[in-house]
């Protein structure tokens, strides 16, 4: 291979290997905010705690992100995508007809799992000060969500009028909201306790309207 062609090469790897190096510096940073602002609030926390918890130096910080603001953006809207792409897999026509204890898990479960992995996400979304573009784009995600869960439910019960299915989603996911707190106020056998709970309570609200056992739903 002739000279020319050999700096060619390296020359076209290393802007991909800087891209892989400065994408792992950035989930460090990711990552060691998310712990800060769990520990701290998001108000309090500061880039110098960021830097710190990291490991790097604010220098090192301020090459991928300017402020602290920045920071809680770019953290805000990934763990908006990840949620997105979890609760995408569940409301799927195939799980309306599950019986509804099983549908119940099936759909509860992961997003249960991806708010306990992830508190930072609660954190932000209850943070006075958080900067506007998370809040906007998580009210969206909300709005979706509901629908998703309003169209799950006519799924289950055709009979049911728009209006009526919006309202039974509204309710369900104000339910889900405020057990989601008490389960992520507390640990081990406790938290499994309140996961229990609150599918109980759902169990309890949707039956009578969905029924529990397996449906034919239309596909």
């Amino acid at each position: 291979m002739s000279e020319s062609k050999a700096g060619q090469r390296d020359e076209t790897a290393k802007p991909r290997r800087r891209q892989a190096r400065g994408e792992r510096r950035i989930q460090q940073l990711l990552d060691a905010a998310a712990s800060v602002f769990c520990r701290a609030g998001y108000t309090s926390a500061s880039t110098n705690a960021i830097a710190r918890e990291a490991g790097v130096s604010p220098g090192t910080l301020y090459q991928f992100f300017p402020n602290k603001e920045a920071i809680a953006v770019e953290l805000g809207e990934r763990l908006t995508r990840q949620m997105q792409e979890t609760h995408g897999v569940v409301f799927t026509p195939e799980n309306a007809t599950l019986p509804l204890d099983e549908l119940l898990d099936t759909v509860l479960d992961p997003m249960i799992e991806f708010n306990c992995a992830n508190p930072a996400f609660l954190t932000l979304l209850h943070s006075a000060d958080t900067p506007g573009n998370f809040l906007e784009e998580h009210a969206a995600v909300h709005d979706s969500i509901r629908d998703r869960i309003s169209d799950l439910i006519g799924l289950r019960n055709p009979a049911l009028s728009t209006e009526r299915r919006t309202h039974i989603a509204t309710m369900s996911f104000g339910l889900f909201k405020a057990g989601l707190t008490l389960i992520l106020d507390h640990e081990g056998a406790e938290r499994e306790v309140y996961i229990a709970e609150l599918k109980t309570a759902l169990y309890g609200y949707l039956a009578p309207t969905l029924g529990t056992g397996r449906t034919s739903a239309r596909l």
